[in-house]
């Protein structure tokens, strides 16, 4: 007798537990759960997106061994060596999109592209969080190929049309006043099939998404280096003043590579 093992039913409500209820149905014998857990950390994007209606977010840092991303005039480069640089390649092109903040673009003018041999224009989309709409037209990320989407809370339609006419996509979701709603992008990423978002930016933006709630894992590569106090720290985290307000986290994978080891930690 024909016999189908599945790790896990698909999460997607319009077809979940179908097929194996079709199987069932011909005769064919079936079981689900097999190394479940296992299967499922394959594909936490998709997994969630299902189950929640929102991407899953992966904030990844670089960071000195006291806790630092930054020198306080704003250089970073580079805190980690070529060796963490390419393993981000890889987080990057596994990635449904890329986001980043106005800061970022403005500090660095990034490309946060895919640059492995054989990815082509197949790149993953980029998303620029710009409460002020400041992003310059000519941003380097807005020349190479793949689509951008710059989030914005500002209602600047000459600006928006510069944008624009350079190949960007400008989606309007005000929170009030500066503020963009993180949620409400979080809900149309997931309207766009976006399944995993790759998070590289500042202290300002990670520590905003930080304390939304929406971060998911940290990915975060430690350099054997100290930078000092004055140095700019890892999130911007007002508030947090006792240690009942901690953040309490749990490392789920530690890897030695390079120049130092890599961290990544969910929430507990």
């Amino acid at each position: 007798m024909a016999r189908v093992v599945a790790a896990h039913e698909d999460p997607n409500p319009l077809v979940a537990g179908r097929g194996l209820a079709r199987l069932r149905e011909a005769g064919i014998e079936t079981a689900c759960g097999l190394l479940q857990r296992e299967a499922e950390a394959l594909n936490p994007g998709f997994m969630q997106r299902m189950r929640t209606g929102r991407p899953f977010v992966r904030c990844k840092l670089a960071m000195s061994l006291d806790g630092r991303t930054a020198m306080a005039n704003g250089e970073s480069r580079w805190i980690t060596g070529s060796a963490a640089r390419a393993d981000v390649q890889r987080w990057r092109a596994r990635s449904s999109a890329i986001m980043t903040g106005i800061g970022t673009i403005l500090a660095d003018d990034p490309s946060l592209n895919v640059r492995l041999e054989g990815i082509g224009d197949r790149q993953p989309l980029r998303i620029i969080l710009d409460p002020r709409l400041s992003t310059p037209v000519e941003a380097r990320i807005l020349t190479l190929p793949g689509k951008v989407v710059i989030v914005t809370a500002c209602d600047d339609a000459a600006q928006r049309t510069a944008l624009e006419s350079r190949g960007a996509e400008v989606l309007w979701l005000p929170q009030g006043g500066d503020a963009i709603d993180l949620g409400a992008l979080m809900a149309e990423l997931a309207q766009r099939q976006v399944n995993e978002i790759l998070l590289e930016t500042g202290a300002t933006l990670s520590g905003a998404v930080l304390r939304a709630g929406l971060i998911d894992e940290l990915l975060i590569y430690m350099a054997p280096k100290l930078m000092g106090s004055g140095a700019r720290p890892l999130f911007r985290t007002p508030g947090l003043e006792q240690i009942s307000d901690a953040i309490d986290l749990e490392v789920i994978d530690l890897r030695w590579g390079g120049a130092g080891p890599t961290l990544t930690l969910v929430g507990k």
